[in-house]
């Protein structure tokens, strides 16, 4: 443990901002109804500020690559940081509900640049094994994904505008912590193209997995956007510690539980179990939805689920395509964050139109259906699995993964 911790300071500082950076994905979660009453705005229209940073997240992945390999790690980082401190402060100093979700569309063009680099970066300037490395990188995730809505929610009985600021000042510190004790790092490997992400989806295996994300997406963010609209009794904070709770477990369970379950189940089978017990857990959701103890159980619970599937799926990407791990990346994220985009919007049209049931019925048909797409292609995912895997090792397949948790 002492040798893990004694880093570089440029790694902290990279860390530092990758927990800002993943603050992102339930930071807005605790102030979506006070946004929607603010602004004057429908359930459906706030959910846009998910499905804007999602598409824009996943189109800016096609260019991550292109962008890295020929300025390099750092300058790409600084990018990313410079966009989300901008797109932040300019979402909490919106006046109308367009405007926020407009901004929120830049917020994750950063978040992209940022995540894409940040743990190659991490990997390359620490200290110890690549091991201890990834672990550092999983441990901000973790930590960013678990706070982000315990941090809306303190800011968010403030000002619903409070956590966009608080985001966007955090972000200016780890921009200058950055840019002063993150060495230069040139560009490194092959200048990748825009083409190559599509090329990779040719790969069959590649295929059905981002189709599967594209079905864990639609629930998973139905998740986050109907969640707090169905405990409507529940204030700003308690809906972030609800929140905090899923982030938490999310964390535990994609660190330590994952690789426990992947020794003794096997990759796709515990996958797909997984998927299944998501499937259930929306399903439940919605037979008890006007329950919101039931409810709050459910978001909770789906931490602990989410949390395992992060890491399982993201790793069989990473070694089912034969062609660089970046650009395997670059073709998932495409593929899952822009499929899946439209997830909290047709969920909260749903709700307003056929009640509080309607969005976790939608969430559960959605995993049900990568469910069964994981289950038949499981003979090519596996195929494609040991003709990729023997030439790496977990440790060193995680190290090369470029962060697409985000």
């Amino acid at each position: 443990m002492s040798s893990l911790l004694k880093q570089p300071r440029a790694v902290w500082a990279v860390a530092f901002a990758c927990v800002i950076a993943f603050m992102g994905i339930g930071l807005v979660d605790p102030i979506l109804k006070e946004i929607a009453a603010s602004l004057g705005a429908t359930g459906s229209q706030v959910s846009l500020l998910f499905s804007s940073y999602m598409a824009v997240m996943g189109i800016a992945m096609l260019v991550t690559g292109v962008v890295s390999s020929r300025i390099g790690a750092k300058r790409t980082l600084l990018a990313g940081l410079v966009l989300i401190i901008v797109f932040a402060a300019l979402a909490g100093s919106s006046s109308t509900v367009g405007a926020v979700i407009g901004f929120r569309a830049g917020w994750g063009l950063g978040n992209a640049l940022f995540v894409a680099t940040a743990l190659a970066t991490i990997v390359q300037a620490s200290k110890g094994s690549v091991a201890q490395a990834v672990i550092l990188f999983e441990a901000a995730l973790g930590l960013g994904i678990a706070s982000g809505p315990l941090l809306g929610g303190l800011l968010g009985e403030q000002s619903w505008r409070a956590p966009f600021f608080g985001v966007s000042t955090l972000m200016a510190i780890a921009l200058v912590a950055t840019a002063f004790l993150l060495p230069s790092t040139p560009p490194q490997g092959r200048r990748t193209s825009l083409a190559d992400p599509f090329r990779a989806l040719r790969h069959p295996a590649l295929l059905l997995l981002a189709l599967v994300a594209i079905c864990y997406n639609l629930g998973f963010f139905t998740l986050m956007a109907a969640g707090p609209f169905a405990l409507p009794t529940y204030g700003i904070m308690q809906i972030g510690w609800t929140f905090f709770g899923w982030g938490v477990l999310l964390a535990v369970t994609s660190v330590v539980v994952a690789p426990g379950l992947q020794r003794r189940f096997g990759t796709l089978p515990t996958l797909t179990a997984v998927l299944a017990l998501f499937a259930l857990d929306l399903a439940l959701m919605a037979m008890y939805a006007e329950h919101e103890p039931a409810i709050m159980a459910g978001i909770i619970a789906a931490g602990a689920l989410l949390g395992i599937n992060n890491t399982l799926v993201t790793e069989t990407v990473m070694g089912a395509a034969p062609v660089e791990r970046p650009v395997a990346s670059a073709a998932y994220s495409f593929v899952r964050f822009t499929g899946g985009a439209v997830g909290p919007f047709v969920a909260m049209k749903l709700f307003e139109h056929q009640g509080v049931h309607a969005p976790f019925w939608f969430g559960a048909v959605a995993i049900a259906v990568g469910v069964a797409i994981i289950a038949a292609g499981t003979p090519t995912i596996r195929r494609a699995l040991e003709g990729a895997l023997p030439a790496h090792g977990v440790e060193e397949a995680e190290a090369e993964l470029v962060g697409d948790l985000a």
